[in-house]
């Protein structure tokens, strides 16, 4: 008597590298006693046993369901588009590392039940590597090229070479492949040189290389001279510059000063009773040459007009004016002509 079982026996563990495709198997065959309805599913087992496992697709009653494990919606397929043909196998399309875990292929038909387990690793490769340099690059010292990728699953390995010159590492050199430091011990000239670095794990490799030059010792002692004789003519130029402000400084504010004070050797400006006069003598003049006809236009000049010689006094001497007539002008001392009047006497006769 047969009864259903599954063939594809034998690949229980899969290492693949992110990005690609792996194709879990699935292979069985039926027999005359099953004469149920076929069905296939395919189910992740978590690796923390609390978990439930998840479908990720199924087969039944003629019909594909893939819509389970929304993770690989659009990323797996049944190998034959048609799993009654004894093939269930399973592809997963652009693998990623949440990918990785186990996948059970179980397979139904009644009164037949048999199932299998697939271990799936899904690797990262070295990507991202970097080459450094560790220490003083003197003769005589230590020196360390450092290589790590930023990423890769473990475990990495690392390996260094020489590409110029001999090829071939120091004699001094350790090399410690987990880490990824290559250690030179007392450098010396001849270590200069380009090396390289190679991180590989079981899925792919990633390189670097650093240039490496070995010089002789640096002179401390002139670069500190230097330094001191440089910083002292910088405190004696900025002296300087200060001097040379406050030194301007001063003169603007000198001439300021020069500019406000009265010079003594300048003469003193002309009183206002030297001008008055001056303006009455002027007057004076006009009016002497005038005619007794044209005294008209004179005589209705207010005298308040003319200028008095009170622009003398100094504010202590107020003068006190004694109450009295206004006196009519004397028109000959102003030279103007007299004019003769008639009078009437009192017995009637001109005067």
């Amino acid at each position: 008597t047969r009864s259903l079982s599954i063939t594809s026996v034998g690949h229980s563990t899969f290492e693949k590298a992110q990005g690609e495709k792996v194709t879990l198997p699935c292979t069985f065959v039926l027999s005359e006693e099953d004469e149920g309805p076929l069905d296939i599913e395919w189910v992740l087992i978590p690796a923390d046993n609390q978990k439930k496992e998840q479908i990720i697709i199924m087969y039944a009653v003629d019909r594909i369901y893939n819509h389970y494990y929304a993770a690989m919606t659009g990323r797996m397929q049944f190998t034959n588009p048609d799993p009654r043909s004894g093939d269930g196998s399973l592809d997963i399309l652009n693998l990623k590392s949440a990918d990785t875990g186990t996948y059970q292929c179980k397979v139904k038909k009644a009164p037949g039940v048999q199932s299998q387990k697939i271990q799936l690793t899904v690797l990262v490769k070295p990507a991202r590597t970097k080459c450094s340099i560790e220490g003083s690059q003197e003769i005589g010292k230590d020196v360390i090229l450092k290589c790590a990728s930023q990423e890769g699953s473990p475990l990495l390995s690392y390996d260094w070479r020489r590409v110029s010159g001999t090829q071939e590492l120091p004699a001094t050199s350790m090399l410690n492949k987990n880490t990824g430091e290559l250690l030179l011990k007392n450098a010396s000239q001849d270590y200069s040189g380009t090396y390289n670095c190679v991180a590989s794990n079981r899925v792919g490799t990633d390189e670097c290389s650093v240039e490496l030059n070995v010089t002789p010792p640096i002179n401390t002692a002139g670069i500190i001279a230097g330094a001191i004789i440089g910083t002292l003519l910088g405190l004696c130029v900025l002296g300087f510059l200060i001097f040379c402000c406050c030194k301007k400084h001063r003169e603007k504010k000198y001439e300021k000063e020069v500019h406000h004070d009265i010079r003594e050797d300048v003469p003193p400006p002309k009183s206002r009773s030297s001008t008055a006069r001056s303006y009455i003598g002027s007057n004076r003049s006009s009016l002497g040459s005038m005619s007794p006809s044209n005294m008209e236009g004179y005589t209705k000049t207010p005298y308040s007009q003319v200028p008095s010689e009170d622009f003398e006094r100094t504010p202590g001497q107020n003068p006190t004016f004694a109450p009295s007539k206004v006196a009519a002008p004397n028109l000959s001392r102003m030279g103007a002509v007299p004019v003769m009047i008639p009078a009437q006497s009192k017995d009637g006769s001109i005067v």
